[in-house]
């Protein structure tokens, strides 16, 4: 693995949890299975879709770009309700 290789997997990594924590903190304050509730979790999906696809990445990163999504959804509702 490359230096470079590492460096473009560790930024689409950063951004699927970097742009999660907010979504999860407003999806926290949604009414379970509501519209909102629904956009919030699934809004970031194209994002980290096309960077994935647009750096070359196959198949065997989605379940790391969906476990940092996860784990990104999970902070902010953390802080949510710790707000």
């Amino acid at each position: 693995m490359s230096l470079a290789f590492l460096v473009r997997l560790i930024s689409l990594l950063v951004f699927a949890f970097g742009v999660n924590v907010p979504l999860g903190y407003m999806r926290e304050g949604a009414r379970k299975y509501s519209v909102a509730w629904f956009i919030y979790i699934h809004f970031s999906i194209p994002f980290i879709v096309a960077l994935r696809v647009s750096n070359n990445f196959g198949w065997e990163v989605v379940p790391l770009t969906f476990g940092c999504a996860i784990m990104g959804q999970l902070l902010g509702g953390y802080l949510k309700r710790k707000a």
